[in-house]
């Protein structure tokens, strides 16, 4: 018997399988979805977002670090030269910089105002929280108004603390006046002892409702149950809050934390538009050192290398911070 494939093709073409192929357009479309499953696509994607954050935001602090080296001015641009660790040096023998703890230092000053300010942000917050939580009488008129201090522009706050600790017509000195604490009476902003206490004041009003309003937003994510089964085992208001509370809104917190301490850290306008940094210093933050460098001194690379300084103190917050972030989320 002859096998079918050696038989001679039908003219009338009866018979044959048609195989069509597809045109152009549908191999490019095929070939495009082969690619975007390759692991690769993605940082295709993300190159021109990758690029604009280098161009914005590495460039410069690349520029800012070597700048940190040089004994440029702002008086003679293009004119430097390197001086290796010089500035760094000079820096560190400024007692306006650093004069050791404690001290009236811009170091020892921004990390006082970072630390207490962001504690008592925290602690009031989460106090709010709470009874924003428990829907205590009165507490939704806060809810309501609570990001008025946001809303406020920044000179305006500033000026707005700056009639309340003026002396005799102040409304602060008048309170305290009323209530037998007349020895305080005076200009809040313009002493060595309560100016770093007043602008701790004003970072702390415009903060704690921000902790408030996200505290409690987490809180409202922990289920009722949980209170509901510590109650029912006779667990106490402080232990529901310890072993429930706490642990429900640690992430929370530890986020809004690190995002304020960083912040705090770098506000400039606060110190600058209230004190100055003065009086003798007693205010005086690395930002505003770095501002008064460079625009009252006109020593850039001085000014870049307190800058590199502020960078590295900072990193050694934040480094943990997204190590820990990435732990959580794997």
């Amino acid at each position: 018997m002859q096998d079918p494939a050696d038989r001679p093709p039908n003219p009338d073409g009866a018979g044959l399988k048609l195989q069509l192929q597809p045109g152009p357009l549908p191999r490019a479309l095929a070939s495009v979805l082969r690619i975007q499953e390759r692991e690769w696509f993605g940082y295709v994607l993300a190159l021109p977002a990758l690029a604009l954050i280098g161009l914005v935001v590495l460039y410069p602090v690349i520029q800012g670090i070597i700048l940190g080296f040089t004994n440029a001015s702002t008086l003679n641009p293009g004119q430097q030269s390197n001086v290796g660790w010089q500035n760094f040096q000079t820096l560190f023998a400024d007692p306006a910089f650093y004069n050791g703890f404690p001290g009236a230092s811009a170091v020892v000053n921004s990390v006082e105002l970072t630390v207490i300010a962001v504690m008592l942000e925290l602690m009031l917050g989460t106090g709010l929280a709470l009874l924003l939580r428990n829907k205590v009488p009165g507490i939704q008129v806060f809810r309501s108004v609570t990001m008025a201090s946001w809303v406020i522009p920044v000179v305006a706050r500033v000026m707005m603390f700056n009639l309340m600790w003026l002396p005799r017509f102040g409304l602060v000195n008048i309170v305290l006046r009323d209530i037998g604490q007349g020895q305080l009476n005076t200009y809040w902003f313009g002493s060595l002892n309560l100016a770093m206490p007043a602008i701790i004041i004003m970072h702390v009003w415009r903060n704690t409702p921000f902790f408030a309003i996200a505290l409690f937003a987490r809180m409202q994510g922990i289920p009722n149950d949980h209170y509901e089964a510590a109650s029912i085992d006779g667990a106490s208001w402080f232990s529901r809050f310890r072993h429930i509370t706490i642990p429900g809104i640690a992430y929370v917190a530890m986020i809004m934390v690190i995002i304020h301490v960083l912040w705090t850290f770098n506000n400039f306008d606060f110190v600058y538009l209230s004190t100055g940094g003065g009086p003798v210093n007693s205010t005086m933050v690395m930002p505003v050192y770095v501002y008064l460098q460079f625009w009252h001194n006109y020593t850039a690379g001085y000014a870049a290398a307190a800058g590199v300084v502020m960078l590295v103190m900072l990193l050694v917050v934040t480094i943990p911070y997204i190590l820990t972030v990435r732990e959580a989320e794997s």
